[in-house]
């Protein structure tokens, strides 16, 4: 997040291998996902970042695409979700103090129309206020925080649950 109003986010731009990343492949872009400054392409999946930026507030929204969160979300995309409790990882979330915590992790159908998968993505995370991540079946696994270092965090206990879960059911 660059800024909230007006509403500015720095994106990675497509096509960029993210291991080797560096000030040129970032792009800032407004409330539309049109480039501000930069240049290149923005990652198709700018608007789903914005809407998550927007309804959650976040700083920082972080996008994976592990082998466990594409098996897991194949697995319960019939539930809509999956319940996660009883692992001391889940204190690690904003706002979660026990073990005992039961998290909803939202699975989504994937799209290729990304303005049709930023509003189902509105009207979950509406919906789903206590949500800090969701699933796109097969894709990934989406997450934020008010900053980075709270986004990575929540992107290290999602995928090591993703994992734990995964490793499980196997």
């Amino acid at each position: 997040m660059i800024s909230r109003d007006p509403l500015r986010l720095a994106v990675t731009s497509s096509g960029v291998d993210k291991s080797e990343l560096s000030p040129e492949h970032i792009l800032q872009v407004d409330a539309s996902g049109k480039v501000i400054a930069g240049s290149g392409r923005p990652s198709a999946e700018t608007e789903l970042h914005i809407a998550v930026a927007r309804l959650r507030n976040a700083g920082a929204v972080l996008h994976t695409h592990s082998i466990w969160s594409n098996l897991v979300s194949d697995r319960h995309s019939g539930d809509g979700g999956l319940s996660i409790s009883g692992y001391e990882m889940l204190k690690g979330l904003e706002g979660v103090t026990t073990h005992e915590h039961s998290e909803w992790l939202p699975i989504i159908e994937n799209s290729q129309d990304m303005t049709a998968l930023a509003a189902t993505v509105g009207q979950m995370l509406d919906s789903r206020e206590a949500a800090h991540g969701f699933l796109l079946r097969r894709h990934g696994l989406y997450t934020w925080g008010k900053d980075l270092a709270e986004a990575r965090r929540h992107v290290e206990i999602f995928e090591f649950l993703l994992e734990v879960l995964g490793r499980g059911q196997q």
